[in-house]
């Protein structure tokens, strides 16, 4: 029994590779027992491999290239235009009604009034001060005058007494006193300047006063920065600010922005200045431009920040809602195709199976730049291309086929 189990599976072997890979030479030995053809034909064939009787139905579309906006599709979301969270600079209480959220202002609005307390008499001593000390520069500058008076008139008794000391007609001990003189009457010059010089500073120390506390009445007074809407109610009547603490947070939504981020290998494909368009998840559609495209990249997500800015007049669009951006490249050559005309050659390069010279099946890579309801848009291939789009799975590079074509609305 063994024998025989060991017999029927080399026949079994035997069979399935002759089956496999002797099929050609088994089919030609079964096909002996019928009559030769006609040795004319059979010349003819062999003369003329291509003939139509070898060849392999297949169904072709002649696709002509076309012009199409090669434009980037991101996922973004919407952002405010300005942001900013208006802060105390001083402390106080608040003396002012509170404004809500969602209330409109204008640039320099009022916001946040704060309790002046003793700052206006501080401001007004401060005042004061500065007239004090602007009133101390009459009387320096005249003591100088003074000053260069003396030493004028040292000047001219310590010639006189050099000279009656040098005909001997005065003694060495009125030089001598008359050189004191005159020193002592510099050094007095120098007094008075110095004098000048503190006044002077005197004043500027006043002004700086006036001015600090100036700033500080003027820092009682909390204005919106920037034409917008209310993030958050503003501080509560009666409420303790200090430095720091919050007042309201203003947000501007007109223009808006949409941001996205681009794959590295496509950031040079964007141009600032760019038409786009995106398309909220409320269905809303707008348009706008690239204002910003980040020279550097995300550490880790390698991508490049764009930003459009797009009017929004009716302040419909809000921050942080999702969008769906397409912004404008340069426009590219391609050719709508199925997608079940795409094929793979032995190396996995995407690409389609051609109808070449004399019929011959040719293998195109292509590059997939769109993909639609409507078929895949590729770039890659001749203006003009015999694209097989039925039997392409079923035929390699080299074999001849007998195309039908078909319209694209076939």
């Amino acid at each position: 029994m063994r024998l025989i189990s060991f017999i029927n599976a080399i026949l079994v072997v035997a069979a399935l590779f002759l089956l496999i890979f002797e099929r050609d030479a088994l089919f030609a030995f079964a096909g002996r027992g019928e009559a030769a053809p006609d040795a004319a034909n059979a010349s003819e064939s062999a003369a003329d491999p291509t003939s139509e009787q070898q060849a392999i139905g297949v169904v072709a579309l002649r696709s002509v290239a076309r012009e199409i906006d090669s434009a980037l599709t991101l996922r973004g979301q919407t952002k405010a235009n300005r942001q900013v969270e208006v802060l105390a600079e001083t402390s106080s209480t608040v003396i002012s009604e509170p404004k809500r959220k969602g209330a409109f202002v204008e640039a320099g609005d009022l916001l946040c009034e704060l309790d002046p307390s003793t700052r206006p008499a501080s401001l007004a001593e401060a005042r004061a001060a500065r007239l004090e000390a602007e009133s101390r520069i009459p009387e320096a500058e005249a003591r100088l005058e003074e000053a260069h008076a003396l030493v004028a008139e040292a000047q001219i008794n310590l010639t006189a007494a050099q000279r009656l000391s040098e005909t001997g007609f005065g003694s060495e001990t009125r030089r001598i006193s008359s050189e004191a003189v005159m020193r002592s009457a510099e050094a007095g010059v120098k007094t008075a300047e110095a004098g000048l010089e503190a006044t002077r500073a005197g004043i500027e120390a006043a002004i700086a006063e006036v001015e600090a506390a100036q700033r500080e009445i003027d820092r009682l007074t909390i204005e919106a920065p920037f034409r917008g809407l209310l993030e958050s109610d503003t501080a509560e009547l009666g409420s303790l600010m200090q430095p720091g603490s919050l007042c309201a947070t203003v947000i501007q939504l007109d223009p808006i922005k949409l941001v996205g981020f681009v794959p590295e290998v496509d950031v040079n494909k964007i141009v600032v200045g760019s038409e786009a368009t995106a398309q909220l998840v409320t269905g809303l559609q707008v348009t706008g431009r690239v204002t910003f495209l980040s020279r550097s990249a995300d550490e880790t997500t390698r991508t490049f920040e764009v930003e459009i800015t797009v009017p929004n007049p009716e302040l419909t669009i809000r921050d942080g809602q999702t969008a769906d951006i397409r912004i404008s490249a340069e426009g590219t050559k391609a050719h709508l195709l199925p997608q079940s005309a795409l094929t793979l050659n032995n190396e996995g390069q995407v690409g389609v199976r051609t109808v070449g010279a004399g019929n011959i099946v040719e293998f195109m890579p292509i590059k997939l730049l769109r993909d639609t309801a409507e078929g895949v848009w590729v770039g890659g291939l001749p203006e003009t291309t015999d694209i097989i789009v039925v039997g392409q799975e079923f035929v390699t590079q080299g074999v001849m086929v007998n195309p039908t074509f078909r319209e694209h609305t076939q």
